[in-house]
């Protein structure tokens, strides 16, 4: 875990862990890919009859590309963001085989589907497995700022039984650290999987299960 104190800067702490997450080695990121799909099937997080949400992976997030072939090859239903229009940001989920058009949305990242195909939204998900900049011992996310996960998952704050879906965080190790700055509109984390080891996290902090990675 890397030595970064809580701080009230977020712009400054995005940073750093944008240098850490950009400073893994390729190799340590060709395993990591691999990693993560053992420990996501030992969790039992890919059953076939779930719907899933993954994403692509840019600017030096961990690739989720594998974990997202083997749920496809376990007959899973599964789904990719789509950035709306501009001064919009709830996401619309896309099913991967609803249309053959992949484009290229404003921030140069490929999305998958056309905006006139039938779309989901994130309640419409059974787990989401999301990218991030950090998290912390109690399962809070840093994202890069854009706010469209914050938007799109508002309304599991108002949830205090039933919470659909999981949120499920993809990260490196080195990501990690002990106590992030909140804003109200935070929604945890229900688990985070590195390369390492799987994170389950409750009310009351952070409880690791460690598995081989």
């Amino acid at each position: 875990m890397p030595d970064i104190p809580p701080s009230p800067d977020k712009r400054a702490l995005r940073t750093r862990l944008r240098r850490l997450r950009q400073a893994v080695p390729a190799a340590v990121r060709k395993r990591a890919g691999r990693a993560i799909v053992r420990i996501a099937l030992a969790q039992g997080l890919l059953a076939s009859k779930r719907r899933f949400g993954f994403y692509v992976p840019a600017k030096g997030e961990i690739d989720c590309l594998p974990l997202l072939n083997r749920a496809l090859w376990l007959g899973a239903e599964c789904c990719l963001p789509v950035v709306p229009r501009a001064r919009q940001r709830m996401l619309w989920f896309s099913r991967l085989g609803d249309g053959p058009h992949w484009g290229t949305n404003r921030y140069g990242i490929p999305e998958y589907g056309h905006r006139r195909f039938n779309r989901l939204r994130a309640a419409d998900l059974d787990i989401l497995f999301l990218p991030l900049l950090g998290f912390d011992d109690a399962g809070y996310r840093m994202g890069m700022g854009g706010g469209y996960y914050d938007a799109s998952l508002a309304y599991l704050r108002r949830r205090r039984t039933w919470r659909k879906p999981r949120l499920i965080g993809l990260a490196f190790e080195v990501q990690r650290v002990a106590r992030l700055p909140r804003d109200p509109w935070d929604v945890p984390l229900d688990g985070v999987i590195t390369e390492r080891c799987y994170y389950r996290f409750s009310n009351a902090g952070v409880a690791p299960r460690r598995l081989a990675g």
